[in-house]
């Protein structure tokens, strides 16, 4: 009801700042939530991984890619690319350890930074991956304006996220839509909502990939 009455999460009300934040500044609790992460997707890396096809990259960065679950599996499955993981410090910091369990560490080089300030530059494909759905739509066309700027002219930006259903069809992105609306203060959307947040920040969507799984890639390119 907090979150309904005012615009603030219940995660602020009740801990005094924001979850990130939060996260931020207790690095246990932030190792415990990438793990807790890698677990809930389960099998949703391979997934994409499998139904995109990634080859075609020769550099694919994975802007706020945790300790690289989603990265290792892209990178597992197509032999060809190379990959950047980037995330705020504390969370890389937990990555070598993944991605040498996943045999992809010479592959990949790790930068530490804020995506709210700047992304890597240079790469092919830029990889989100449970990331827009955190944040208001000031903060994703931050974001996207970031990738935007960083990436080749002909890059491809690929947002992984639950893509709702229109009307009142069941799925579990609009249980994991009222999460974010209690906890990071984001949301989830349509295929028609993604279509004017990516206009606005320079891109245009091309198509929506459904892998086996309950997640899709939402492909934008430079408009």
């Amino acid at each position: 009801m907090h979150c309904l009455e005012t615009g603030g999460t219940g995660f602020e009300k009740a801990m005094g700042m924001p979850i990130f934040d939060y996260l931020g500044r207790h690095p246990a609790e932030a190792s415990l939530f990438s793990e807790t992460m890698v677990g809930f997707h389960g099998a949703e890396p391979s997934a994409v991984a499998a139904a995109y096809d990634f080859s075609v990259f020769t550099t694919v960065v994975d802007v706020g890619g945790a300790t690289g679950n989603m990265l290792a599996a892209i990178l597992a499955r197509h032999a060809g690319p190379r990959g950047v993981l980037f995330d705020m410090p504390h969370v890389v910091g937990d990555a070598p350890t993944l991605l040498s369990a996943r045999g992809v560490e010479k592959r990949v080089t790790i930068q530490a930074g804020d995506f709210f300030k700047g992304v890597p530059t240079g790469g092919d494909a830029y990889v989100l991956s449970h990331v827009i759905h955190d944040w208001n739509e000031e903060q994703c066309l931050t974001i996207l304006g970031h990738c935007r700027k960083a990436m080749k002219p002909d890059g491809r930006l690929l947002i992984v996220e639950m893509v709702l259903p229109a009307g009142d069809a069941p799925h579990p992105g609009k249980v994991l839509d009222m999460v974010m609306l209690v906890v990071p203060g984001g949301q989830e959307r349509t295929e028609a909502e993604y279509t004017p947040l990516l206009c606005k920040s320079g891109f245009r969507l091309t198509r929506v990939v459904p892998p086996d799984s309950a997640v899709s890639v939402v492909e934008a390119v430079p408009a």
